[in-house]
């Protein structure tokens, strides 16, 4: 089903994504700006792995970090136009999932999104890491 807003064009053949919260494509009219956003985990000030071994409140503190990154840019998750979620335990993120939707229900927003199954991440002990792109 495709849907069309102000400024975004919604683009799904199918709707099998729709519980994950993603389109499978989207059309937007070309930002002013664009922000990249580098990988966002589960550390703190200091560099060091918060919530090891609990996959949901890693998932939770990334999106956290991803929010306040948007929010120095004016931005929101509703501006977000690509998510890339890594992460050494699919079926933990997948289970934890809810902590990125919910708050992407908030705003309204569907940003095409890839989770990526990888066999470590940068620093010990993380389990879930997220890029993004986003825009205005």
């Amino acid at each position: 089903m495709n849907t069309t807003t102000p400024t975004t064009r919604r683009i799904n053949p199918s709707n099998w994504n729709t519980p994950l919260r993603f389109d499978q494509a989207q059309l937007r009219p070309a930002p002013s700006e664009i922000m990249t956003l580098a990988g966002q985990a589960s550390i703190d000030d200091d560099g060091r792995v918060l919530h090891e071994g609990d996959v949901e409140a890693q998932l939770s503190l990334a999106v956290h970090r991803v929010e306040e990154l948007l929010a120095e840019a004016d931005m929101t998750l509703a501006d977000v136009f690509s998510f890339t979620l890594y992460t050494t335990d699919i079926p933990g993120t997948l289970a934890a999932y809810e902590a990125l939707t919910e708050r992407l229900d908030v705003v309204g927003a569907t940003p095409p999104a890839t989770l990526v199954g990888v066999a470590a991440l940068a620093l010990p002990g993380l389990a879930v890491e997220i890029t993004a792109q986003a825009g205005h």
